[in-house]
């Protein structure tokens, strides 16, 4: 079903990533009435302010995306959508998600304000800058994250936090791989892209994705005193292994559509996460729900 413009303008594929707040409660077994509600009002929050620098991004690079082979269908670049109608647009988007945000407690109203305020100096500068772009990327998903736990009231581990950083940042570098295999010499569309060969790109991977299993392996070890816990590392190297070979044939510029659209990627996230709440559970002796 092919979205109004307007519609596509505020990506609404990408707020799969908001499902992060979830995380914490999830993974605590918190998932009672009121975590639901204060979860809803996070994950509509993020999705509007998100949607909201998605247009501003579009607005400042639709000249350099004309000149990208899928970029240039996008809707200000392909002129389907004016200027005025994005602005508009982005003032209630960003509104919505300011009041939004302030239904919710302050430290987490304090963390988006943070998520905004990166996403400013993200548009403006860092994503022009090699390694600091990756970081800024990685660094909105732990925000996310901290403001589910934050606004649903569970304390979240420092080792699922490093983990999730280090599995965007590995999300990330396989986006620059993906799409400077996709532009080649090309790189004009994106200015970081100069800055990334394939080999450094290769090399960063490498480095990335093993501190993002021992992050994880770690997590297993503190979240359970049972050994079962480490049977779930098998499915998160093998979702690793699954995604760089990906991008090695030419997918994962948009890491949010791979993730799910890949049937082998799919099945390993649903077989982790049934097998991680499980443990979860038995060892708690809770229900997820309660």
């Amino acid at each position: 079903m092919k979205l109004s413009p307007l519609i596509q303008l505020l990506r609404p594929y990408h707020w799969i990533k908001n499902f992060v707040v979830w995380s914490a409660p999830v993974f605590a077994l918190h998932v009672t009435l009121d975590a639901l509600w204060q979860g809803s009002l996070a994950f509509a929050a993020f999705s509007l302010i998100a949607s909201t620098f998605y247009i501003i991004n579009d607005l400042k690079d639709a000249p350099r995306d004309r000149l990208h082979p899928k970029k240039k269908h996008r809707p200000l670049a392909s002129g389907m959508v004016s200027k005025p109608q994005a602005w508009w647009l982005t003032l209630f988007t960003g509104a919505l998600g300011l009041l939004l945000t302030l239904q919710l407690p302050l430290n987490a109203q304090a963390l988006i304000i943070g998520y905004i305020l990166l996403q400013i100096a993200y548009n403006f500068r860092l994503k022009q800058e090699p390694i600091l772009d990756l970081i800024a990327l990685s660094a909105g998903f732990v925000i996310r994250a901290l403001v589910g736990a934050v606004a649903i009231g569970v304390s979240v581990s420092k080792w699922f936090i490093l983990c999730l950083g280090l599995l965007a940042f590995f999300l990330g570098i396989e986006k620059r791989k993906a799409e400077r295999m996709s532009l080649g010499a090309e790189g004009a569309t994106r200015t970081v892209l100069a800055h990334y060969s394939i080999e450094w790109l290769h090399r960063m991977e490498a480095i990335i994705s093993a501190a993002a299993l021992m992050a994880y392996a770690l997590w297993t070890i503190e979240a359970s005193t049972t050994p079962y816990m480490l049977t779930t590392i098998p499915f998160v190297l093998y979702s690793l292994f699954r995604y760089q070979y990906l991008t090695e044939q030419g997918f994962g510029e948009t890491p949010e559509i791979t993730l799910f659209s890949d049937s082998g990627l799919r099945y390993a996230f649903i077989i982790w996460l049934l097998l991680v709440l499980a443990f979860l559970a038995t060892e708690k002796k809770a229900w997820p729900f309660g």
